[in-house]
């Protein structure tokens, strides 16, 4: 049945797209164009809800239609984001839309698009590991487990974003710029969420919520000031689409932990930047192993406490590693 519910619903993203393409892509960008596009969008975030029973096949259609295909469709009513360069083909439409890509435009970028086979491989042996390691998690310490969930949440993203993105490179014949960048070696919260982590999502809310912010409230209150507001708003839109996420994936009450994490990395992001463009910046700074240290401890320590414990309680966990054993 579910199997069922996921193939209609994809085949209703892929109507409604050919819809966008046809309809609102022939309206003058605005109010009416943004009109037009209100009921894909209000389906767009209803669809999800007929796939709670597959954790997996809700969160990936959760993230890639309700959340991304939604903030680019809103950045298309207004003639801006991916969807509204041109020329643009149905096909290229339609990926760009539903898939989490970004095609890359610089041939001078230092971040290739393309991974080493040897990189992909040891990923995918260290992802075996750590579905594995489920098997004895009865043995294992809570603060463990959430370690390994910070790995496989990382690993199977990067992998399905990979898996995504290369029949698109294949048959759109482009370049993809990549979703990730080492995130572990980070040495910042601004290296990290700005350079590294889910690079796709960060062009998607840097064009439709901080460009956007910083622009009005830079002749306001300073560009300075403009830029850390910017960063606040930021988090907090993507704070509001997992919760968003959290939402289809429990179906229970908003806890707002999961916003809560994104507003404390959001603020600490925005003291950083400040504080590297005072005086205080030199002063301050580290060794490189030491402040990668305490960035990934930080990333992982505020993901115990507020990411991870609303999934946890309403036993998605569960769920989410079962069906992946299931079909490994």
């Amino acid at each position: 049945m579910i199997m069922k519910n996921f193939y209609i619903s994809w085949i209703a993203i892929y109507a409604s797209l050919i819809y966008c393409y046809y309809i609102p892509k022939n309206i003058k960008p605005g109010n009416i164009r943004l009109i037009s596009l209100l009921p894909i969008i209000t389906l767009f975030t209803l669809i999800p809800l007929s796939l709670f029973s597959s954790p997996n096949l809700c969160g990936i259609t959760a993230f890639f239609i309700s959340c991304l295909a939604n903030f680019k469709l809103f950045a298309f009513a207004f003639g801006k984001g991916p969807l509204s360069s041109s020329p643009i083909s149905l096909i290229q439409f339609i990926s760009k839309a539903s898939l989490p890509i970004k095609i890359k435009h610089s041939k001078n970028t230092k971040t290739s698009s393309l991974k080493s086979p040897l990189n992909y491989a040891i990923k995918f042996l260290l992802f075996a590991i750590v579905l594995r390691l489920y098997a004895y998690r009865s043995h294992l310490h809570h603060n463990i487990i959430l370690t390994i969930y910070c790995l496989h949440l990382y690993l199977s993203l990067e992998i399905t974003l990979a898996l995504f993105a290369a029949p698109a490179r294949a048959l759109l014949k482009i370049e993809i710029e990549p979703q990730f960048d080492e995130p572990y070696l980070s040495t910042s919260l601004q290296d990290f969420w700005g350079r590294r982590w889910n690079l796709m999502v960060n062009g998607v809310l840097r064009s439709s919520v901080y460009e956007p912010v910083r622009l009005v409230l830079g002749p306001l209150i300073g560009k300075r000031w403009g830029s850390a507001c910017a960063i606040m708003a930021t988090f907090v839109v993507s704070g509001l689409a997992h919760e968003l996420i959290y939402y289809y994936l429990t179906r229970v009450k908003p806890t707002w932990e999961v916003s809560m994490f994104f507003v404390v990395h959001g603020v600490c992001t925005a003291v950083e930047v400040l504080v590297k463009k005072s005086q205080l910046g030199e002063k301050l700074r580290l060794n490189r192993v030491v402040s990668g240290v305490l960035t990934i401890g930080f990333v992982m320590g505020t993901s115990f406490w507020l990411f991870f414990p609303q999934l946890v309680r309403n036993k998605v966990d569960l769920r989410a590693i079962e069906e992946f054993g299931f079909a490994v």
